[in-house]
């Protein structure tokens, strides 16, 4: 089969198609012949090695364990471990496959069941391919660490993100009232998710407001948290889920910080994909709550640039990875 692979650490250039050994499942495992899988921050970290001291979590410091990046992925069972039951041959699924050795970025991959879950037959594999890591970062990064209630105030910074655009319809489908906040080109993009609010931040400085926000999710992290402050309640939570490694580090220490001294809450956190969210996220897809905003397509072949895109911050939405004239 066809694959994506890298030998080092590196850019774009590092990586590139070659024929390798089509996988074999376990017995808990599925086999999927991937019709369609999706770029996030994750994969150009990874291909790069950065940050150095995170290497050993992925792989080694020299050289990458994982060959294949690639974690959203939608496709087709093909073959299934004799200990599953919940899918049939021929399923159409889509997941988050990052706890599981990566590899989205081939013409098949296998995987345990339990990372994937039901494809909405209305939906297409390129729009389900888009959804699983970003939305399940805004899910997370709403209910579980903002915690976030029905009509609480709540301002998304980098809507136009693949985790910013889930996280202003997951807020609004959880009964918030949301501002969105990007730039100027970006504007009727983020207009068609329906916030209340929005704002470009060329023109206005989203943290100069009469009325606080009880939630900031920050999905474009390159200011310092401090500025954020005067946007927030006095009980006010904010949520870094995407930006610089600097603001990163940052909003971990200050974490610890307040926890003990303020009632200002800063959060950080890693996702852990599951079952459980996995279908509350397929759920709201189903219904038109969440619809992916797909930037562009690229083919198997094109994934070095498809991630140096998405690298150079030029993607409104998630970029997508489509088989269909790879296979």
């Amino acid at each position: 089969m066809k694959a994506i692979v890298q030998d080092k650490y590196g850019s774009a250039d590092v990586l590139r198609l070659a024929e390798v050994n089509k996988p074999v499942c376990g017995e808990e495992d599925v086999l999927v012949k991937v019709h369609a899988a999706a770029v996030n921050a994750g994969d150009w970290h990874l291909m790069r090695g950065d940050p150095f001291l995170a290497r050993p979590m992925f792989g080694g410091f020299l050289r990458p364990k994982v060959k294949t990046l690639g974690f959203d992925v939608a496709g087709q069972i093909e073959a299934v471990g004799e200990k599953v039951t919940q899918f049939q041959l021929g399923d159409e699924v889509f997941g988050d496959i990052s706890e599981c050795g990566f590899g989205a970025f081939a013409e098949y991959v296998c995987v345990p069941a339990t990372a994937l879950v039901l494809k909405p037959d209305m939906v297409s594999f390129e729009a389900a391919a888009a959804v699983s890591a970003a939305a399940l970062t805004a899910l997370h990064g709403l209910r579980d660490c903002g915690q976030v209630q029905p009509q609480q105030r709540v301002l998304v910074n980098g809507a136009s993100s693949g985790v910013g655009s889930f996280a202003v319809q997951i807020a609004r489908a959880l009964g918030a009232k949301v501002t969105a906040v990007c730039s100027t080109s970006k504007l009727d993009r983020v207009r068609s998710l329906n916030p209340d609010h929005i704002i470009d931040y060329t023109q206005t400085d989203a943290t100069q407001t009469d009325q606080p926000y009880d939630l900031i999710l920050d999905a474009a992290a390159y200011r310092s948290v401090f500025d954020y402050f005067p946007a927030l309640t006095p009980q006010g939570t904010y949520v870094l889920v995407g930006g610089s490694m600097r603001c990163l580090v940052q909003a971990m220490l200050l974490s610890l910080w307040f926890k003990e001294t303020a009632r200002r809450k800063i959060k950080c956190f890693i996702v852990k994909p599951n079952p459980e969210d996995l279908t509350f996220v397929r759920d709201l897809l189903s219904d038109g709550k969440i619809v992916p905003m797909v930037d562009r397509v690229y083919h198997l072949s094109e994934v070095p640039a498809a991630i140096q895109q998405l690298e150079q911050r030029r993607v409104c939405g998630k970029v997508v990875i489509s088989m269909q004239q790879s296979q």
